[in-house]
């Protein structure tokens, strides 16, 4: 069979972000056990190499190991009617009309599994080295585990790992920023003509949501589109004075800037207004017509697939490395996105098989 037990044994070591010692470290010992060059790097993150260490050209195949929280029971159970496998079959027997349940098995140990899995069973063409990275911390806004990949090398190819399913390409993600506004006024009797914090953080969001129609006029696309959700709103108040907290979530398209948004939105807020920034993320879109692009299509082809592309409107750690590495770069993983962060996330194992498959293809035909 095309996987080994190492999809299931990384999903049973639960690893949200902060937390993800345990699974680096199984990780570690698994790449160890076959053959890489492999080490917990100064991040925390799981690091394995495969290929002669002063080849010319890297492939990176950058996943993440942290996990979103919240742990439910790990199984495996027959895709058609939910019975499960006899216990004697190993999980590496088990493969069409399986399917695999647990926190991370989508989002995305399904993908960094299969970049690990399709390194150890690719011969590595002359000239290259493939390194598999398990990065900590993606999940929150820290970004710590790619940051320090992004610092320390410059591959000639990114694939992140992110699910898209075993026949599509992520070309691209939108940018984000997270911004907290924060405003304070003397307390004053409710008789009063002059306007509350909660009624001038509402005059706010209304300013934010006017400007962002402007920003959309024209734009079909939504990938091109700036999107804004408002995350919370909160008043307080000591009898002295009166605080209104507002937190607002922008995903951007490629032409704003986190920048751009804080400027927009210091011309709206009022004069004694405090914005807080996080989570900077700027835009990134691949194009088609790469030599990487055009690699994963016929690997996809090569295993009987027809090549489909999408654009998210999330962020991952493609935004991260994008703002340091201008070279070509997707993102590849089995399984679905819409059960990203879901108490049902699960990974059809024929789907996980298909994809290790096709990334092996992708590697032994590198040079071609």
């Amino acid at each position: 069979m095309p996987h080994s037990e190492l999809l299931y044994e990384l999903v049973k070591r639960y690893s949200p972000s902060t937390l993800e010692t345990p699974a680096v470290q199984y990780l570690v010992q698994w790449m160890r056990e076959r053959g890489f060059e492999a080490y917990v790097d100064e991040a925390g993150n799981a690091f394995g190499i495969r290929g002669a260490t002063n080849a010319a050209n890297t492939l990176m195949l950058l996943g993440h190991i942290d996990t979103f929280p919240g742990e439910f029971p790990v199984r495996v159970e027959a895709t058609a009617d939910g019975s499960s496998p006899d216990p004697a079959l190993p999980f590496s027997s088990l493969s069409e009309g399986y399917t695999l349940y647990g926190r991370g098995s989508v989002d995305a140990k399904g993908s960094l599994c299969t970049f690990a899995e399709a390194a150890v069973q690719a011969a590595i063409p002359e000239g290259w080295r493939v390194i598999v990275a398990g990065c900590v911390e993606e999940e929150i806004a820290s970004g710590k585990g790619s940051n320090y990949v992004s610092a320390n090398f410059t591959p000639t190819y990114c694939i992140i790992g992110e699910p898209s399913s075993s026949s599509r390409i992520t070309l691209g993600y939108k940018g984000r920023i997270l911004v907290e506004y924060t405003l304070r006024r003397a307390v004053a009797h409710t008789a009063r003509p002059e306007p509350t914090v909660a009624a001038l953080g509402s005059e706010f969001w209304q300013r934010v949501l006017d400007w962002a129609e402007r920003e959309n006029a024209g734009v079909e696309r939504i990938f091109d589109q700036l999107m804004v959700s408002l995350r919370s709103i909160n008043t307080s108040s000591d009898y002295f004075n009166e605080t209104m907290t507002l937190t607002v979530s922008f995903r951007l398209p490629a032409r704003i800037t986190p920048d751009d948004v804080l400027q927009a939105l210091k011309a709206i807020a009022q004069p004694d207004g405090e914005l807080r920034a996080w989570g900077q993320e700027i835009a990134y879109e691949s194009d088609r017509s790469n030599p990487l692009v055009r690699g994963l299509m016929g690997a996809i082809r090569a295993q009987g697939g027809q090549p489909g592309f999408v654009l998210k409107t999330g962020t991952s750690d493609m935004n991260t490395v994008a703002a340091r590495w201008k070279i070509p770069m997707v993102a590849y993983g089995p399984g679905d996105s819409n059960l990203d962060h879901t108490p049902i996330e699960n990974l059809p194992l024929d789907e996980y098989d298909k994809a290790i498959v096709t990334l092996k293809h992708f590697i032994e035909h590198l040079n071609g």
